[in-house]
């Protein structure tokens, strides 16, 4: 029905919803328009500028009514459109989070799971202690931003208001050194050009920086210079890596890290434990956010001097540390070696002896428990597991696997709720029950939300 509307045609519409990439939802004699720049409640006149096969896509030629949902803007950079919910306030986000919840796993046929009460963030701005911006070039030179929604078209930005400003003070004196030496931007289509993009990690709490430069080669121009000029004007920053990627992907890291300067990792302090994160690691993007998620998974966890906890997809052990000192026996399980070799020392660094840690592969069941199991000589009996995977969830394999271990209590958190959703209901038929999910909002602004649950083992397995 989408193809009743053609290009360049004008349809009045009603927002009736939000999508999580920030795009108004109304419907025009039954068929579905998707508008960007609205909120609930905008009633426009919009352009369609594209239609694909189930639906056109429209732009804002003029309010007929503004909804009383709109606020001013909530991000300074008005160009940038990474936001999904910058023009609504804090409140109706959450609430519209809360709902996607609910309308996710009702889709899974799991109504009858009840939606807690959302989790906000203690920040909405300057929460992010990551920042991953792509280099371009534009006619006014080299500059850093952010991708546009469903592109590889980089928005640039001067001071995104998620992340410390510091983040911006560094990339506008990495941009001043690229201009004066000449640097090569990466160019996707023709896979030459050497600078890719600026990673930074920054501790909250230590207020130490890591800065990274994602490049197409093994060595930087100019680099003792680039050095200098970093560490004079940022104290902060304790380490100065070049990421090599000469892949033709939009995977951001490669694998290989080579140090110009310093360390190659920060420390943080969270859930009370002093944690050292190298520039792969996994680590909660929002310090004060993780630390009420942290506290939610403990509750759920209900863990007891006698319980074995299992953690999953460890990462620098951040988790399952935090639950260490109420444990029998704490055992991490990570893919990447040197978030492993992390956890280790933030064992011993915070005095905890009953942790250990050990390289395995999520994707991998049959090997999972390999490297742990051949050291401790013993089969691995978990009371407790912590599931934390990356969006696309757990693979059906690792669903069987970790309910084949028969602990009392999975503790599940996700950044993405159709994902959980859809393993939620596959742990059901194997012997595990949950009421409730609870969503806590990590990500102010954006469309994302994590969520935590608690999977029971029914006493019928």
């Amino acid at each position: 029905m989408a193809n009743k509307y053609k290009k360049n045609q004008t349809v009045t519409v009603r927002i009736t919803d939000l999508t999580d990439l920030g795009f108004g939802v109304g419907r025009v004699d039954g068929v579905v328009i998707f508008v960007a720049d609205t909120v609930l409640g905008d009633v426009i006149e919009a352009r369609i500028i594209k239609v694909n096969s189930s639906y056109p896509v429209g732009r804002v030629e003029k309010f007929i009514h503004k909804s009383d949902k709109r606020v001013n803007d909530r991000c300074s950079e008005g160009g940038c459109k990474s936001c999904a919910f910058r023009c609504i306030s804090y409140a109706d986000e959450l609430s519209l989070k809360r709902e996607g919840v609910c309308r996710l796993f009702g889709t899974a046929e799991l109504s009858h799971i009840r939606v807690g009460e959302i989790v906000g963030s203690p920040k909405e701005k300057r929460y992010r202690n990551k920042a991953q911006y792509p280099i371009t070039l534009t006619k006014d030179g080299y500059a850093v931003g952010f991708f546009a929604p469903k592109s590889h078209r980089v928005t640039p930005i001067s001071d995104c208001p998620l992340t410390p400003a510091v983040f911006s003070e560094i990339c506008a004196e990495l941009l001043s050194f690229f201009a004066e030496n000449g640097l090569s931007v990466y160019n996707e289509e023709s896979g030459v050009g050497l600078l890719r993009h600026v990673y930074l990690r920054r501790g909250e709490v230590t207020g130490e920086i890591l800065l990274s430069l994602v490049i197409n080669g093994e060595s930087l121009p100019y680099s003792d210079g680039l050095v200098n000029r970093i560490t004079d004007k940022f104290p902060a920053v304790v380490g100065i890596l070049l990421n090599v990627n000469k892949e033709s992907t939009n995977v951001v890291l490669g694998e290989k890290f080579l140090t110009l300067w310093g360390r190659d990792y920060i420390y943080d302090l969270l859930a009370g434990v002093r944690l050292k994160i190298t520039a792969p690691s996994f680590y909660q993007v929002n310090r004060e956010g993780a630390e009420l998620l942290y506290k939610k998974a403990m509750e759920l966890a209900k863990p007891t001097g006698e319980d074995v906890l299992l953690d999953l997809y460890c990462g620098a052990g951040s988790i399952g540390l935090s639950m260490a000192k109420e444990v029998k026996e704490l055992y991490g399980i990570e893919i990447v070696e040197s978030a492993v070799e992390c956890a280790k020392e933030n064992a011993a660094e915070n005095g905890i002896f009953n942790a250990k840690f050990y390289t395995g592969d999520a994707k991998s069941t049959e090997r999972l428990l390999e490297n742990a199991e051949k050291s401790l000589g013993k089969k691995i009996k978990p009371d407790i597991i912590i599931l934390d995977p990356p969006r696309a969830g757990c693979d059906e394999e690792l669903v069987k696997f970790a309910a084949s271990l028969s602990p009392k209590r999975i503790v599940y958190i996700s950044c993405n709720p159709k994902t959980l959703a859809r393993d939620v209901a596959r742990f059901i038929p194997l012997g595990y029950n949950t009421d409730e999910v609870t969503p806590v909002d990590m990500f102010p602004c954006t469309g994302h939300v994590e969520s935590v649950v608690c999977l029971t083992r029914r006493l019928d397995n």
